[in-house]
């Protein structure tokens, strides 16, 4: 690779040979695009079966299954972490670093359409009310056939390749147990990638900092007195008092945050009562926020509290927050050397295709952040918009599709990473 020092990345060289210390031959971006042009269809085939079988977070029993059986063809020792997600590992029994490449294989209880923007759909869901509306499938499918293409290079590479395969994502519920069996490897960078919608096929964003926000749950009770609706001064109406809480977080959110830094309120839920003659005793809020300053984040929640409280008070009502009130997972922050390691290491197999347009940062969440607590982290969004087609429908939508030839950039841009990261030395 060229511009090493500039980029802050370093070849390790060996003082007494003044070659490469591992000593093999670096593998070419020719080489990387041929070998994903033989893996292509089995990408597509791969992910074809996916979206036809999804199964919900925590649930992907079958998933799972086949996963494996197609790792095990390849010859490569798979390590079962609690739940469903498991990891595999490509060791080359050469001495060098260890890179881990990550995909979530949970799908959405979503109804699918069998339609996406134009026409009908190449794959749909068999599985009643589940769906990979969000692109998971493409992700599985795209990290085994980037583990076909580095098995078949294994002779050319040094160190070792961890293949992660992430249960539950869309719920959390896998990637605490997976950080903490794989912090024994002691991997020295990560690398995902999340197929984007808003983005055209053959485009790739990789860009330093923050790319996804991250997000916390608003779940609380606002508790009065209830009582016949015929007698309101006999109770303790939450209802006023809820509605005057959103009022006062709303102001609150203009004149008591830094506008600099944004966070988003989300207040999705208000519920309270059943009937038209009874005031209930209680009434819950709930919502999320997203923000891209973790500091900033947490300053928000306890804004929230303080308002909340204070209103409650003032109407002689209380407030019960839930356990799972509070930031849930931190921004997704790319580390801005391997970021542009990355970048450039793309730019040499898909000259044109990379985009870095603030635009495209995503106010969604990812679990991948947490990912970063083992290692230097790099997520890169390819593109799968198609006008044409029909794709580009947004995620966690009936109508979501991708255009199965965005898939060969997703596989080339992981395997290009890697392939060049083992024959590097990042400082």
């Amino acid at each position: 690779m060229s511009n090493y020092i500039k980029s802050g990345i370093m070849p390790l060289i060996c003082a007494f040979c003044m070659s490469p210390l591992w000593g093999q031959q670096a593998v070419d971006g020719e080489v990387v695009l041929e070998q994903v042009r033989s893996v292509d269809d089995y990408v597509r085939e791969i992910r074809g079966y996916l979206h036809e079988h999804p199964e919900l977070s925590g649930q992907e029993f079958e998933t799972a299954r086949f996963i494996q059986s197609e790792i095990a063809k390849l010859g490569l020792p798979v390590t079962k972490v609690p739940g469903t997600g498991f990891y595999a590992v490509l060791d080359t029994k050469r001495p060098g670093k260890t890179v881990g490449l990550r995909a979530d294989i949970d799908a959405l209880p979503l109804q699918e359409n069998p339609y996406n923007l134009k026409q009908k759909k190449k794959w749909v869901s068999k599985n009643e009310g589940v769906s990979h509306a969000c692109g998971h499938d493409g992700h599985t499918a795209i990290l085994l056939g980037v583990a076909n293409i580095l098995t078949n290079l294994k002779d050319r590479l040094n160190g070792k390749i961890i293949f992660i395969f992430e249960e539950g994502e869309e719920t959390n519920s896998g990637i605490d147990p997976m950080i903490e069996a794989l912090r024994p490897l002691k991997i020295d960078a990560i690398y995902g990638n999340h197929l984007k919608s808003n983005l055209n096929t053959g485009e790739l964003f990789i860009r330093e900092g923050p790319i996804m926000a991250g997000t916390g749950t608003i779940a609380f009770d606002v508790t009065g007195r209830g009582g016949h609706a015929s007698r309101p001064d006999l109770s303790v109406n939450p209802v006023f008092a809820a509605a005057n809480i959103l009022t006062g977080i709303s102001i609150a959110w203009n004149n008591q945050r830094d506008i600099t830094k944004t966070v988003t309120l989300g207040i999705t839920r208000i519920q309270g009562g059943e009937v038209y003659n009874v005031i209930p005793n209680s009434v819950f809020i709930g919502g999320t926020l997203r923000f891209f300053d973790k500091e900033e984040g947490e300053k928000s929640f306890v804004l929230l509290r303080k308002v909340s409280e204070d209103i409650a008070s003032a109407h002689n009502c209380s407030v019960a927050f839930h356990d799972n009130m509070g930031v849930a997972l931190n921004p997704m922050v790319n580390d801005t050397v391997l970021t542009r390691f990355t970048r450039e290491a793309v730019e040499e197999i898909y000259p044109g295709h990379i985009v870095t347009d603030e635009q495209y940062i995503w106010y969604a969440a990812e679990t991948f952040t947490k990912y970063s607590q083992l290692a230097p982290t790099v997520f890169v969004f390819p593109g799968i918009r198609n006008y044409e087609l029909g794709s580009g429908a947004e995620h966690h939508n009936d109508r979501f599709d991708l255009d199965e030839d965005a898939l060969q950039y997703a596989v080339g841009a992981m395997v290009q990473f890697a392939v060049q990261y083992l024959h590097s030395y990042a400082d």
